[in-house]
Order: structure tokens, then C-alpha cells, then sequence
């Protein structure tokens, strides 16, 4: 039964998070956990594009396929020159790895590439429940090698190469920063915003922010439902904060939202890997909520995320 009390938590909420989440409770949309697939990845893509920042002009956008395991994925790329050699960010999308795609990401993607002088490249990773996880994560590790190797057919320098997501996505770079680790490729930094990289623990953050928020938790449920494959109970893959080691593993960068269930797994995560020796630096705004990275028309912490994740890539890749 839901809990209709008033969350004592909720007076962290910055006054345009307050704002927004009373905007969204008066449109009284149906939650997304409660709609068959596709129309909840159609409306989740609606509510982006509603709230984005207006998608930044760049030099160059190409859409193109990398092989996967399974066939090809569509991917694209943005980046401000037609320079050659450009680094080359990865970003994998956020949606729980069930819903949300590129066009989800773009308007990020573009300010990051515009920002930061690096192409970003993002993929369109196998989605749940018609694959199960770990189908996206072998689609983005694959997305990975596939840079590594063939970035200058692109005209781009896949001996430069970091890895970035949000949410799901945080997982995906987290894990996937892992197995670069294991495979001996070089990565110059892992940047995980808001990840989910544990599920066995409840978390104070998630106590206090699991409702009265868009990342609830009966959507985090619906999301595992509809992830879960039947070998994957307790696979570091999925919960990279339980892999069996870190040391060795990129440079990380993590950005977390304060009011957001997930908040507290990113700061374990940040710990895991300084016990294990790497470079880690964690910013988190206050006051706003999940998701808020495309959220940039509503509240302008999104632009300033956009902007530090841009610095971040010109100092690990040095330009």
C-alpha cells in the first residue's frame, strides 16, 4: 500500500525541483511502471524531449551501425570539428535498461560535445524485457572494442577513449570500465552520473527518496522485473560495486543528484574504487532529483552538469 504521508525528506527539494514534481503531480500522467512497453518508452521519450535543453548546432552528427553480438547496433555521433583525431567519449543512455535510447541522451550529448572537444558516441544497447540483462552490457562492450579498434574509420583516435552513462547507463560505464581493465584497454576516465551499482542494500538515500520523486520505488522494481535474466542473481556485472576487485580500473568522475535514491550508491562507489587506489572525484547538486541531467528547461543544475562532465573529458584527455 502506498505511503500518502508527507516525506520529511521532501524539504531538501530546491524550490524548481518542488515546482516541477508538483507540475508533474497535477498533469497526473500515468506512472510509467503502470503501461505496456512501448508506450512507456514512448512516453519517457516525450517527457525528454519536453524538458531538455534545446539540442546545441554542432560541426558533425553521423548516424551509423557498430557490429554487436547480435547484429548491428545503431549508433551516432556528435562532435563539434570535422578535425581529425578527436577523443572519443562512449555515452551509454539511462531508462533502467528498459526504456530511453539516443535520442534520449542527444541533447547531453551535444553540449558535452560541443563542450568538451571530443566526439561523443552513443549506441542503441539491446533494451529489457525482449533482452535480458546482460544483452545491453554485451552490446556496450562491444560498442567499446569496436572504438578501440575501428574509431579511425571514423576519423577519430580510439587510443583515447572514456566511458560515460546515466543511471542504467552508469552501471553499463561502470562495469564496462571493469572488463577495459581486464581486456587491457587504456580508458583516460570512467564518468558515472547517478549510477545504480548495487541492489542488495537499501540505501538511507533511497529510504528517503524512493517516493514522492519520478524515480520511485515501484519504478526501480518494475525496471529489475523486467531486467533480470535467470543466471544473473548477484552478478558484478549488474552490481559492479561487488566486483571482486578495483584497483586498476579508469579514473572515475561521478555526479550525483542529492535527492535521489541512488545517491548513496554512488558515494560507496566512489569509496570502493579510493580504497582500491583510483583517482576519483564525486560532485553532487543539491536540492534536485533523478534524471535531472535532461531536465535543463526547468532547472539550470543540468547545463552545469552538462559543463563539468565537458571539463573532466578536456583534462583526462588533455586538450
Amino acid at each position: 500500500m502506498a505511503d500518502d504521508s508527507p516525506n520529511p525528506h521532501a524539504a531538501r527539494f530546491s524550490a524548481l525541483t518542488k515546482a516541477l514534481l508538483d507540475n508533474v503531480k497535477r498533469a497526473n500522467f500515468p506512472p510509467i511502471y503502470t503501461l505496456p512497453i512501448e508506450q512507456a518508452r514512448q512516453a519517457y521519450k516525450a517527457s525528454v524531449g519536453a524538458m531538455e535543453l534545446p539540442r546545441a548546432p554542432v560541426a558533425r552528427v553521423h548516424d551509423f551501425v557498430i557490429p554487436g553480438p547480435v547484429g548491428s547496433m545503431p549508433a551516432r555521433l556528435w562532435a563539434d570539428s570535422h578535425e581529425p583525431g578527436l577523443p572519443v567519449l562512449l555515452y551509454l543512455h539511462g531508462g533502467g535498461f528498459v526504456i530511453g535510447d539516443i535520442d534520449t541522451c542527444e541533447s547531453m550529448c551535444r553540449n558535452v560535445a560541443r563542450q568538451s572537444g571530443a566526439a561523443v558516441v552513443a549506441v542503441n544497447y539491446r533494451l529489457s524485457p525482449e533482452h535480458k540483462y546482460p544483452a545491453g552490457l554485451q552490446d556496450a562492450w562491444a560498442a567499446l572494442q569496436w572504438l578501440a579498434e575501428h574509431a579511425h574509420t571514423l576519423g577519430l583516435d580510439g587510443r583515447r577513449l572514456a566511458v560515460s552513462g546515466d543511471s542504467a547507463g552508469g552501471t553499463l560505464s561502470a562495469s564496462v570500465a571493469l572488463m577495459a581493465r581486464d581486456a587491457g584497454i587504456p580508458l583516460a576516465l570512467q564518468a558515472l552520473i547517478y549510477p545504480s551499482v548495487q541492489t542488495r542494500t537499501m540505501t538511507e538515500s533511497f529510504k528517503a527518496f524512493s517516493r514522492d520523486t519520478l524515480l520511485s520505488a515501484e519504478l526501480m522494481a518494475w525496471f529489475e522485473a523486467q531486467t533480470r535474466g535467470d543466471g544473473l542473481t548477484h552478478d558484478w556485472h549488474r552490481e559492479p560495486l561487488h566486483a571482486p576487485d578495483h584497483s586498476g580500473v579508469a579514473p572515475a568522475w561521478i555526479g550525483l543528484a542529492e535527492c535521489d535514491a541512488l545517491t548513496d550508491e554512488g558515494h560507496h562507489y566512489a569509496q570502493k574504487l579510493r580504497d582500491a587506489g583510483v583517482p576519483v572525484e564525486v560532485r553532487q547538486w543539491p536540492g534536485v532529483i533523478h534524471d535531472f541531467i535532461n531536465m535543463g528547461r526547468f532547472m539550470p543544475e543540468a547545463a552545469e552538469l552538462h559543463a563539468e562532465l565537458a571539463v573532466q573529458l578536456k583534462k583526462a584527455f588533455q586538450v
